[in-house]
């Protein structure tokens, strides 16, 4: 089954008036009863939508030695490739391959009182056998974070606020890109990797995937953790979101990125804004799909209170908060941020932070990406 999402162009919202009223009282209902849409107008050159899908197949396309020089193991920010297999969700590996990117800094230095998420910032790793990948990726995700800024105005004008009510708290925004490759190999329908990393759950999405796609598991069903998600299909779908218990496939358009709000953005609205379960089913053998996912968060510092809403919004607010005790929602970005690296990345988690693992209270089993 394919649904339309909503449609949104940005350009709206910019132009003000009646048009940007219009723009925030019909995202305020979208993103309260559906939380995904499709954003267009949002200022992406249209050759930068061809060139970045393009460089990421290319580095895909390297031999493994060259992908392997940025193996995450070797950064302790959870930054560079992961390994195809080296992910799950609800106990099954993904069938993807992916690089991480951050913002680039230089690495920390740290003493013994600062808190523990500061490790998060750092250098990113990048491929010697494919430079143009560098300049390439920093142009997207500055593109995007121009839009993110935009789109949390919008947001916080929804939710009857000041356009600037979250920009404090994304001054600057933590960001991290996805670039991600998912293919489903002919002698491993199963995905049956047993080297990948802990399981990914989120308020008992684990048991929404017994329909008959759990062979092909790009992602499993899952909510996204931070603020704001933007999604490039590219040009082949898998992409599914789950509506009235029911996963339906989002369609691929070329102008246009999918969005969707995390669980921090839950959080903050009680509830009034909806994080949605979602997976990715990877594409039938011998067919690649990429797809660049770039999040917008807080920054690692922000420690989130909710919103207090105008009436008739808190009278539909039904409470924030993770359901599951093994997946707590943690008021402090950067609490809630490592807790989810460490988790899904153990092996990275053993070699860089084993300290954090012996203290016991980042455990890689009580919560989720």
């Amino acid at each position: 089954m394919t649904t339309d999402l909503p449609v949104f162009d940005l350009r709206e919202f910019e132009h003000g008036g009646v048009s940007a009223e219009l723009f925030v009282e019909r995202l305020r209902d979208v993103v309260h009863t559906i939380g995904f849409f499709q954003l267009v107008g949002h200022g992406v050159p249209d050759e930068l939508l061809a060139e970045a899908p393009e460089v990421a197949e290319r580095f895909f396309a390297l031999p493994d030695e060259d992908r392997f020089e940025i193996d995450n193991v070797k950064s302790p920010q959870f930054r560079g490739y992961t390994r195809f297999g080296h992910e799950h969700t609800n106990g099954r590996a993904d069938l993807r391959d992916q690089i991480d990117i951050g913002r680039e800094l230089p690495p920390p230095n740290l003493g013994p009182d600062d808190p523990a998420w500061l490790r998060l910032r750092g250098p990113n790793l990048w491929p010697s056998a494919l430079p143009e990948l560098r300049p390439t990726m920093t142009v997207w995700m500055d593109h995007l974070e121009r839009v993110g800024a935009v789109l949390l105005q919008a947001m916080s004008q929804a939710l009857g606020q000041r356009p600037d009510r979250f920009a404090d708290a994304v001054s600057p925004p933590e960001v991290l890109l996805k670039v991600i490759r998912y293919r489903t190999p002919s002698d491993s329908p199963g995905g049956n990797d047993s080297d990948g990393v802990a399981d990914r759950q989120s308020d008992g999405v684990a048991d929404r995937q017994s329909d008959g796609v759990a062979d092909r598991q790009g992602v499993g069903a899952h909510r996204d953790t931070g603020f704001l998600t933007f999604v490039y299909q590219h040009d082949v779908g898998g992409l599914q979101v789950e509506r009235d218990g029911t996963f339906v496939d989002v369609p691929v358009r070329p102008d246009a990125f999918v969005v969707n709000i995390g669980e921090m953005f839950q959080l903050v609205t009680r509830g009034y804004f909806k994080a949605t379960v979602h997976r990715v089913v990877s594409p039938p053998p011998g067919t690649d799909r990429v797809s660049l996912a770039y999040f917008f968060n807080p920054r690692l510092e922000a420690t989130l209170a909710p919103v207090d809403l105008p009436p008739a919004l808190a009278a539909e607010a039904s409470g924030g908060e993770s359901v599951d005790p093994d997946n707590p929602i943690l008021a402090n970005y950067g609490d809630n941020s490592l807790k989810v690296r460490l988790r899904a990345h153990p092996d990275v988690a053993e070699i860089h932070h084993a300290d954090l693992l012996a203290a016991g209270r980042w455990s890689v089993t009580s919560s989720a990406e």
